[in-house]
């Protein structure tokens, strides 16, 4: 299986690769994940437990992230479950009209004879890897365009509570 999901965003770059490399924040920020428990983390690296749904079938798997943001990228690599062996590559490109490309690349064969192509692209990757990844980019999308903005609110002083002291006897 081959499949790149892509979405153009209106944000700044900075933010948009923070969304997509604090994975520790998914499930706070996206819906379909279920919990990620970082098992180890060492700079720009970490070792992570993804739990995620797809219309209600819970899915996990544990991977390797490493961020670059130099670049920009991000990579996983499956390293348990299901999955293993997969490769995950978000790649974030600037284009010429100030949008930024956000492009999430699954690489994946589970080389089982006869039935490969039919678990790896249809199972896996249309009915799996492309409902997920379609979800997290599109509420990356939102949470980027829609950044939020400090709320101004009016404070009225209050006057202080005098309490008289009781009488001294």
């Amino acid at each position: 299986m081959h499949r790149i999901n892509r979405v153009d965003i209106n944000g700044e770059l900075d933010r948009i690769y923070r969304l997509g490399a604090e994975i520790e924040r998914w499930p706070l920020i996206l819906p379909h994940y279920r919990g990620v428990d970082l098992l180890w983390r060492q700079s720009n690296a970490a070792i992570a437990r993804m739990r995620a749904t797809r219309s209600g079938i819970p899915v996990s798997w544990t991977c390797v992230q490493q961020r670059f943001p130099g670049e920009p990228r991000i990579t996983f690599l499956h390293i348990a479950g299901f999955t293993a062996g997969m490769e995950v590559t978000w790649q974030f490109t600037e284009l010429t009209d100030g949008r930024i490309r956000v492009e999430i690349i699954h690489d994946f064969r589970k080389d089982w004879p006869l039935v490969d192509r039919l678990v790896s692209d249809r199972v896996v990757g249309d009915f799996f890897v492309a409902n997920i990844a379609d979800k997290t980019l599109a509420r990356i999308k939102i949470l980027a365009e829609t950044a939020c903005q400090p709320v101004s609110i009016p404070v009225t002083p209050v006057q202080p509570t005098v309490i008289p002291a009781e009488p001294r006897q």
